[in-house]
């Protein structure tokens, strides 16, 4: 009796993209964007901006130890999150926004996993040569110059993704004092760590992974179909015009001679030709290899193009195409504007009328209250100044009731507090209600407590509570 045939395998095994070098309008943005981004990412730690005497003088900063972000002029403190938050709101929407009006713009020029991998792709071409020499070296046996080159590749590779842990690193404290610290032996094993950490993945996403990441590890691809409709722009193939394949100048034959070139290009490597697909990063280098090729052989441009859907319903009936603003600008694409641009109007706002001191006050609940000797109740107050200007500045304190309270403060005479430059001053204060008073017999009275910066027109208010007998055991 024979064996059974075995059960087909569902795993399959990945082959290598080798794209091709192409020339071409896609391909010259696509490079000045990783030069404009891999600029900034670099250099940026390195950018100096003074503050004063009492603060870093490192432009962008992210200040782990004292709690504080530093964005050129701007400072960030732990309590106005809602400035990072509404950031990150902000990116999404514009995410949501590019997408919806020109597909994965943003997963084809963009992102840092497309822009390394570009990086790495770069070097790749440099050392061993294009697209056919690295196939070669690929299927060569391991001989002396396959180890050489692969050795000299993979040194470079992770020569970058060392400059690239270290780059980030250096945005958490002072750059050039962690560099002598690093090249000294002298900085915390977390910065060590992190190097190690980001160099690897660096070198394995971009030399290795590539593609892998964005099929299979990225969650966008799949998230996208409910951000594009039909008006969006994304790359596709004219195959009314292109079909059926074969050579040029031949009677019944389309525009496509079946050349491979955006096949050979693509860094996903897929066929675009097969029309839209969960691979597809929209980076638009297939447009410039075919267009290439369709100067060559003397046929129109843009078999290859950016259109929509409705654009090919229309191609295909013989009607012109939409304008690009038409598909930019719609009721989808303005929505997101809208709100994109109504969230960063608010930040920018908020960020301007923002007041330079800031305050909390805790009451103490235990007790609620203390009934003093000659019957006077006084309840305690834990609060909490914060200074966040660039030099010391003193402080006067007063009460705002209904009742008739007396405000004091712990371990000094007088209501005026110095709480010196960038910091926080914790004090105890005491408000103190007469006897049989209506605030000492009371469950609980309004209190605002008001702080003044003297000698300026600064000044906040903290709303709370007065607890009276009523309010708890004394």
């Amino acid at each position: 009796m024979s064996n059974p045939d075995p059960a087909p395998s569902l795993y399959a095994a990945r082959e290598p993209v080798f794209p091709r070098r192409v020339k071409g309008t896609f391909r010259t943005l696509k490079w000045w964007i990783m030069a404009v981004t891999l600029g900034i990412y670099y250099i940026l730690p390195w950018i100096r901006w003074d503050r004063g005497p009492a603060l870093p003088d490192q432009a962008v900063l992210v200040d782990l130890a004292n709690r504080r972000f530093f964005f050129f002029m701007i400072e960030i403190w732990p309590h106005e999150f809602y400035f990072v938050a509404g950031l990150l709101i902000m990116a999404g929407l514009g995410l949501f926004l590019f997408t919806s009006a020109a597909g994965r713009v943003w997963c084809g020029y963009a992102c840092p996993q497309t822009v390394w991998t570009d990086l790495f792709i770069l070097v790749e071409r440099w050392i061993e040569g294009d697209r056919n020499a690295r196939l070669r070296l690929h299927r060569q046996v391991w001989n002396g110059e396959k180890i050489r080159k692969r050795a000299v590749k993979w040194t470079v590779w992770l020569l970058i993704g060392l400059a690239t842990g270290g780059a980030w690193i250096f945005y958490f404290t002072d750059a050039p004092t962690l560099l002598g610290d690093l090249v000294s032996g002298q900085a915390h094993p977390i910065a060590y760590t992190t190097m190690l950490v980001l160099t690897l993945t660096t070198f394995f996403f971009g030399g290795f992974a590539r593609e892998q990441i964005c099929i299979y590890a990225c969650p966008w691809p799949r998230i996208q179909a409910a951000m594009v409709d039909e008006d969006t722009l994304t790359i596709g193939y004219r195959d009314w015009r292109g079909e059926p394949r074969g050579k040029a100048n031949v009677a019944g034959n389309g525009d496509c001679i079946d050349c491979m070139a955006c096949v050979n290009v693509c860094p996903m490597g897929i066929d675009i030709r097969n029309g839209q697909q969960m691979a597809c990063i929209t980076c638009g280098l297939c447009i410039d290899a075919c267009n290439d090729v369709m100067d060559k052989i003397g046929k129109p441009r843009d078999l290859i193009g950016y259109l929509a859907l409705t654009d090919e319903l229309r191609e295909r009936e013989g009607q012109p195409p939409k304008s690009v603003w038409a598909h930019v600008f719609r009721p989808r694409t303005v929505l997101y504007t809208v709100l994109w641009a109504g969230i960063g109007i608010g930040l920018v706002v908020a960020l301007f009328l923002r007041s330079p001191i800031d305050v909390n006050v805790t009451p103490v609940r235990n007790p609620t209250f203390v009934t003093l000797s000659d019957g006077s109740i006084r309840n305690a107050y834990e609060i909490r100044l914060r200074n966040m200007q660039g030099e010391a500045a003193e402080f006067a304190l007063t009460v705002d009731s209904e009742a008739p309270l007396a405000l004091s403060l712990e371990g000094q005479e007088g209501l005026v507090v110095t709480v010196p430059a960038n910091e926080t001053l914790s004090q105890r204060l005491y408000l103190t209600a007469p006897p049989d008073s209506p605030a000492a017999r009371a469950h609980h009275s309004d209190v605002r407590l008001w702080i003044a910066e003297e000698g300026t027109t600064n000044r906040v208010h903290h709303d709370t509570i007065f607890n009276g007998k009523e309010g708890g055991d004394g």
